[in-house]
């Protein structure tokens, strides 16, 4: 205090500067970031300079990660097309047309045959009703297959009909290939069955009779092999006329168990049997009912089965057709003998009728299919699915290209 009584003030010293934001108390800005950098070297120009670049830097010690600056590097001369004229592109040359040496043709798009586009549109609409309980029994729209061995190629698809497309109705076609054996002895089976459109039981009837057959005919792969390669043609004639016969028993059967007449559970049947032996050069083909058999040789269409409008060709080394009494309608069997770049089509009912009444489907088909080197799966599906106005049922096709 002093003389007067009142408390002495002493001086205080000035506030300290404020603290840097994260500087802990009590820590100096020097001691928390060090020194004062040194002043930045003077720089000319309109822009500064990089900081990154000029040495150690307030914004550099501050424990802040900076990437390096990219040098700058002089352009590459491809980089620099826009600088460089650049050649004009050579001419395409015109693409010769195709031969027997050249490669194909694309397949132009065709959206139908004929003048008339035909009734119904040309994808699948609704899908048909399942059943939760019985999902196993479902049926996809389209199933396509294809194989390949030393002597020939196999090109095989089954697709709904425009018309069961349009209503969402399930397809009633049934196709089933197979290879029972192995090696030389092997055999390829084409099983395709097709029904009725206004029968009830058209669908569960073609699949059943395409395995009952497939099943019979893989129990007697191996006389069955025998007797194509030694060319006994009575022997073969007669024994698949038992297997098939035996499947329209069944059909018959089952019929009666469900309480329908034959004609509502039955499907018309073709099959093919294909040697693996590529020294063997039989193709056999049997069945009954609706369907069909045609042979495109030197760009010509030729019905097989006497049923066709087109007069069948004269007797092959194997043999003409036979036919005989059969559940299923005509029984119908051929043993051939394949010529090279034959193409064999066997068929359902719902191809084997436009086959046999179309001038055009015939043309186009002929065209495409004489080509060098047979279609793909894709391309074989467009063939078989080319649309006339008149035709809306399902259709299955297996077809065979010779070496």
């Amino acid at each position: 205090m002093n003389a007067s009584g009142a408390p002495d003030v002493l001086p205080q010293p000035p506030p300290p500067p404020p603290a840097a934001e994260g500087v802990p108390p009590g820590v100096s800005a020097g001691e928390r970031y060090g020194p004062a950098p040194a002043a930045a070297p003077p720089w000319h120009g309109t822009q500064p300079p990089d900081p990154r670049t000029g040495g150690a830097t307030g914004y550099a010690l501050g424990g802040v990660d900076v990437p390096p600056a990219r040098r700058a590097q002089a352009p590459r001369p491809e980089d620099r097309t826009e600088e460089v004229p650049q050649p004009a592109p050579a001419p395409v040359p015109a693409r010769a047309p195709a031969t027997d040496d050249a490669a194909p043709q694309p397949r132009p798009e065709v959206h139908h045959l004929g003048d008339r586009a035909p009734t119904y549109a040309a994808e699948p609409g609704p899908l048909p009703p399942a059943d939760p309980a019985a999902l196993g029994a479902l049926v996809p729209d389209t199933v396509l297959e294809g194989a390949r061995y030393g002597g020939y190629t196999l090109r095989a698809a089954s697709l709904r009909g425009d018309s069961a497309r349009y209503r969402g109705e399930t397809r009633r076609d049934f196709l089933l290939t197979a290879r029972f054996g192995t090696g030389d002895d092997a055999l390829v089976l084409v099983a395709l069955a097709g029904g009725d459109r206004a029968a009830p039981g058209a669908a569960e009837a073609a699949a059943e009779l395409c395995r009952t057959v497939a099943a019979a005919v893989g129990r007697s792969q191996g006389r069955l092999a025998d007797d194509i390669r030694a060319g006994r043609r009575d022997a073969l004639r007669s024994g698949l006329q038992r297997l098939t016969d035996r499947g329209y028993g069944r059909l018959r059967a089952r019929a009666a168990e469900l309480g329908l007449a034959e004609e509502e559970y039955t499907a018309g049947l073709r099959g093919l049997l294909l040697p693996v032996d590529p020294e063997c050069r039989t193709r056999v083909s049997f069945g009954a009912g609706a369907g069909g058999l045609f042979r495109l040789r030197s760009g010509q269409w030729q019905d097989l089965e006497p049923a066709g409008t087109v007069p069948p060709p004269a007797a092959d080394t194997a043999g003409p057709a036979d036919t005989a009494g059969e559940p299923g309608g005509v029984f119908r069997f051929r043993a051939s003998v394949a010529g090279p770049g034959d193409v064999l089509l066997l068929c359902s009912g719902g191809l084997a009728e436009p086959m046999r009444e179309e001038a055009a489907l015939q043309a186009e088909l002929a065209t495409r299919w004489s080509a060098p080197e047979p279609p793909g799966l894709a391309a074989f599906l467009a063939d078989i699915q080319l649309r006339l106005k008149g035709y809306a049922d399902d259709r299955t096709a297996a077809a065979v290209w010779e070496v």
